[in-house]
């Protein structure tokens, strides 16, 4: 353990979120930064919502939403407003900047963290000074680990799990296996991944200083991708089953047209920045 206790700061972007699914989500936090604060692991905090929406009556909830379930937490609260969408990337960008703590950590508001993630990631980190980037282990309901770590991905990869009918993915099972990274044992802390959800990213922040943050190149998806392969230019990237956390998230290809689209943008954004890949 440092001779100095590390400072965290959180991030949260929201878009007319779901307030019952948000207010878990920050319950579940609390609980975990009280955890770590208990534990010796950190000396601060600070929560910090960007607010995308485009209304005053967002802002006046969420404001509703820190009085009653993290005003008395003990730990720093702040609500970024008024800019509009800009985007997911650019939103946490805005928090990331008026941040100067040890630790940041990026979050998705629909994303409950079991009681000991916060602390068990700052310890880890602690102990691994190498490591810039921490992603967590991604549990259901029911406790089966879903795999967001990801190999680089094909075009194909991403058309057959994003869009192909459950007959096409059947047969790519084994192409899917090798994008989802299943040949790692989700039991055991595994260092060298190449890229990670953004639904946490727990970073060391002198590396996401290095990296600059998110890319204003992408507005949604794909962002987490591109800022992962910035990120391992200047230190390791750790996947660590002791952090859990339960996604409440859906694939894009659920959504509809409007996400089917800005799902394929990115794409060739991202492919165009980082090198095509077709099959």
């Amino acid at each position: 353990m440092p001779a100095l206790l590390s400072a965290l700061s959180i991030s949260l972007v929201t878009f007319d979120p779901n307030f019952e699914v948000l207010a878990n989500a920050i319950i579940s936090l609390r609980a975990a930064l009280r955890r770590a604060t208990a534990q010796g692991l950190i000396a601060s905090a600070q929560l910090l919502i960007v607010d995308n929406g485009p209304s005053l009556e967002c802002r006046i909830q969420l404001d509703v939403l820190f009085e009653r379930h993290w005003a008395k937490s003990g730990f720093a609260f702040g609500v970024i407003s008024g800019h509009g969408n800009i985007g997911y990337g650019q939103g946490h960008n805005k928090a990331i900047k008026q941040s100067t703590a040890d630790y940041h950590l990026i979050l998705n508001p629909d994303v409950l963290v079991a009681e000991d993630a916060i602390a068990n990631a700052v310890k880890f980190m602690d102990d691994n000074p190498d490591v810039g980037l921490l992603a967590p282990a991604v549990v259901t309901e029911s406790g089966t680990v879903q795999h967001l770590c990801k190999d680089y991905p094909t075009v194909l990869d991403l058309a057959l799990r994003g869009f192909g009918p459950e007959l096409f993915r059947a047969y790519a099972r084994k192409r899917l296996a090798r994008y989802e990274m299943k040949h790692m044992d989700p039991s055991r802390s595994y260092c060298g991944v190449p890229l990670v959800s953004g639904s946490f990213m727990f970073f060391r922040r002198q590396v996401l200083e290095l990296t600059g943050g998110f890319s204003d190149a992408y507005f949604l998806y794909f962002e987490d991708f591109d800022l992962s392969l910035r990120a391992v230019r200047f230190a390791r990237i750790c996947y660590v089953p002791t952090v859990q956390i339960e996604h409440k998230g859906g694939y894009a290809g659920k959504k509809g047209p409007k996400h089917w689209w800005m799902f394929s943008r990115s794409a060739c954004t991202f492919f165009s920045q980082h090198g095509w890949r077709w099959h």
